[in-house]
């Protein structure tokens, strides 16, 4: 753990290990809208990998009663009520089991930084500092890998958009876990493509894929999630 909320150290990964042995969180958070400063978390999901391995019998999934009221948009998305949530652990409780969980994995999402945001105020106030671990955007890897040629030229930037060119079939309701896995498939189907574009190693894979370079500097107006 101190490791983790240390500043002066860096994430405990080794840049230079192949990207098929690296090990991975996917992660996704549901919210109660998108603006950062007065909206918070409802639930957090997230999905182990190791390489292009999908490791479905190890995942996190908790519900969180939220700081915030739940608006009606929010409820439409995620389907996540207020009686579901009335009786939850809070924030702080369900943060320290996610950076437990995390220990010094790859972060994975789809425009990650609307997660990290919101994750990473909740640790500034309980720690004092962000999350330590690197992070990957895959919308930000499906851009490097469109301007390449490698990858089809899909019809939008949501999860949703991309992963219905991929042919990743969407199965349940549109919360957390639903969102990881979807994600994690993404990343499964563009590992083969690193080799291609001539990324081998961890390093590589996270110039490329860095937030706030790629999908995160889309502005999502009026529009509540990745949907």
């Amino acid at each position: 753990m101190l490791a983790l909320f240390d500043r002066k150290r860096k994430p405990g990964i080794n840049l230079k290990t192949p990207i098929s042995d690296a090990r991975y969180v996917v992660v996704d958070t549901e919210l109660t809208g998108l603006e950062e400063k007065k909206d918070s978390i409802v639930s957090i999901g997230a999905m182990r990998m190791t390489g292009g391995r999908i490791e479905l019998g190890d995942m996190f999934y908790r519900l969180v009663s939220p700081k915030t009221c739940l608006s009606a948009d929010s409820v439409i998305i995620h389907e996540i009520t207020p009686s579901d949530v009335c009786e939850q652990p809070g924030i702080d409780t369900v943060l320290s089991e996610f950076i437990d969980y995390c220990g010094n994995d790859v972060l994975v999402g789809h425009m990650i930084s609307i997660d990290l945001s919101f994750l990473n105020r909740e640790m500034r106030r309980m720690h004092g500092r962000k999350i330590a671990n690197a992070a990957l955007d895959t919308f930000s890897i499906y851009e490097w890998l469109r301007k390449r040629n490698m990858v089809a030229n899909c019809a939008g930037n949501r999860l949703y958009d991309i992963i219905k060119c991929f042919d990743i079939p969407v199965h349940g309701a549109h919360n957390a876990i639903m969102d990881v896995f979807a994600t994690a498939q993404l990343l499964q189907r563009f590992i083969p493509c690193f080799a291609k574009a001539g990324l081998q190693d961890i390093g590589d894979l996270l110039t490329v894929g860095k937030p706030f370079n790629g999908g995160d500097r889309f502005e999502i107006t009026g529009e509540f999630s990745n949907f």
